[in-house]
């Protein structure tokens, strides 16, 4: 089981930036999981947007935030990171933090999400 809290949302104006944080916690190895990022803009549905391997040496990213966005992870930590560059209004969203087994298929454990929120 992991638990996942993030952190580090909030407002900010177009061009900006913040460093969203993603805390992990349970009883097992988090070196041992693939992290993503995914956010939901209000009334949209949730999307991908970035995606780091368990090892830390592969990242992917959604075509809307390459170059703008990157990803990173600190094993020693238990935490994973997004830096988010270049804020435009239409990054808006709650931004939640997911993992899997880096043997699964699909994303099993979520966080509760943290709200960024852009204005123009």
């Amino acid at each position: 089981q992991v638990q996942l809290v993030e952190s580090g949302g909030g407002l900010v104006q177009a061009g900006g930036s913040l460093r969203l944080s993603c805390a992990a916690s349970g009883r097992t190895t988090f070196s041992s999981y693939d992290m993503a990022w995914f956010r939901q803009p209000p009334g949209e549905e949730r999307d991908f947007v970035a995606r780091i391997r368990w090892s830390g040496d592969s990242t992917y990213y959604a075509d809307s935030v390459k170059g703008r966005f990157t990803i990173s992870r600190d094993n020693a930590k238990n935490t994973v990171y997004l830096q988010v560059n270049s804020l435009k209004p239409e990054d808006t969203a709650i931004y939640y933090c997911a993992a899997k087994y880096k043997l699964s298929t699909e994303y099993q454990y979520w966080g509760q999400g943290t709200q960024v929120t852009v204005s123009s």
